[in-house]
């Protein structure tokens, strides 16, 4: 359900990408242009074989083209590379980059650690705001000996080097925590809490969409009680961007 959750959120929009200046002949029969950089957008134009098109920027898997018309759509990297160059040569598609990483507009991903002594397992979508900044919204379940709980986060990220493959960066967050205690002999009632944390991690760009991302995060727990509590967390995996 939370892995359903982000992605309902995470649908594609036009972002930062890598400008380009070509421009490529249609090799196949054809080939589609969508409305957005994404297989869910529709098509609204056919290029047939011999048609001329200007690739104007890259986002990941998806270029955005100009016809000579002057509408703009986008093309799947699959069937750009079926194109050919002014010299008749294949148009040469290069792979994911640390440049498309360090441009990035939405990313997904999944860390597993420890939550106050209880195992803890998160997912999040993050959208970039800027190079530096980025908003994020995580859902996690914690899985403890005496009771669970769900955590919903939604945390401002601020990466010092983004354009080192290798950075820190620091978070700040408030949320919500629900309690469900587990059966014991005395009855206990669930409970819902607000929380804040702040934080601090790395992440390393590896290869290709993925990033391995490791933090600390220190919460505290605004109890309807008069004392609040303060929970530790550790925790490390892995992400994609796109």
């Amino acid at each position: 359900m939370f892995v359903l959750s982000i992605a309902q959120l995470l649908c594609a929009a036009a972002g930062p990408a890598e400008a380009q200046d070509r421009r490529v002949f249609v090799a196949e029969p054809f080939i589609e242009l969508h409305t957005g950089p994404g297989r869910g957008y529709p098509v609204f134009y056919v290029a047939e074989r011999g048609a001329e098109i200007e690739i104007v920027r890259r986002r990941t898997d998806w270029f955005q083209v100009r016809i000579p018309r002057g509408e703009q759509g986008w093309v799947y990297r699959d069937q750009l590379a079926q194109t050919l160059t002014a010299a008749g040569s294949p148009t040469d598609i290069p792979g994911i980059s640390f440049g498309e990483y360090s441009g990035r507009r939405w990313e997904m991903g999944g860390l597993y650690g420890d939550f106050g002594g209880a195992n803890a397992i998160s997912i999040y979508g993050a959208v970039s705001l800027t190079r530096n900044l980025s908003v994020e919204l995580w859902l996690s379940d914690v899985l403890g000996r005496f009771s669970n709980s769900q955590l919903v986060n939604a945390n401002i990220v601020h990466l010092l080097y983004p354009q080192r493959r290798v950075s820190p960066y620091f978070t700040l967050g408030a949320g919500q925590i629900d309690t469900q205690p587990k059966a014991t002999l005395v009855a206990a009632l669930d409970r819902s809490d607000s929380i804040a944390h702040a934080g601090f991690g790395v992440r390393t760009y590896l290869t290709r969409r993925f990033v391995f991302r490791a933090e600390y995060k220190s919460y505290v727990v605004f109890t309807s009680r008069d004392d609040n509590e303060e929970i530790q967390e550790w925790k490390a995996g892995f992400s994609f961007f796109f």
